[in-house]
């Protein structure tokens, strides 16, 4: 089995991430510009990258591959670590695939030239419920079994 990536700058899931992979004996990379509170679980590694755009995307990106995790809400993030062969589950528990990531691409875009359009325009997006964390932990959870049957 793999490693799972978080993308841990505003991942709401980071101790639901560290849970599951307790359980499973995964390792943990959580890639952030710091800030981050380190865990004392020898399984999780905490990287810290240099400050500017994108870096802990980037630093994700080239290392994450087939058999490991991805966890993000950063759509090109993600289309990279689909594209590498990762696995890609969002905070609220929404796997992004080959089959689907075009389309997230598109949706982000297009709601990217909505909001440059109205300056006025206000919020927008939606807050992160127990729901959404429930259904992350269940995610997690099937997608780490799915590695394991697939890994010889």
């Amino acid at each position: 089995m793999g490693v799972i990536y978080v993308d841990a700058d505003a991942c709401p899931v980071k101790a639901e991430t560290e849970r599951v992979a307790t359980r499973h004996g995964v390792r943990v990379a959580v890639v952030s510009n710091g800030g981050i509170r380190p865990s004392a679980n020898p399984l999780v590694e905490m990287v810290i990258v240099p400050d500017g755009p994108d870096e802990a995307d980037k630093w994700i990106a080239e290392r994450a591959g087939p058999g490991d995790v991805v966890v993000t809400g950063d759509i090109p993030l993600a289309a990279r670590a689909v594209e590498g062969g990762a696995r890609v589950l969002k905070h609220n528990g929404e796997p992004l695939t080959a089959a689907n990531i075009g389309n997230v691409l598109a949706t982000r875009d297009l709601m990217a030239d909505i909001r440059a359009a109205d300056p006025f325009r206000q919020g927008g997006g939606k807050g992160f419920t127990k729901a959404d964390r429930s259904r992350f932990l269940d995610a997690l959870e099937r997608m780490l079994q799915a590695i394991k049957r697939e890994t010889p």
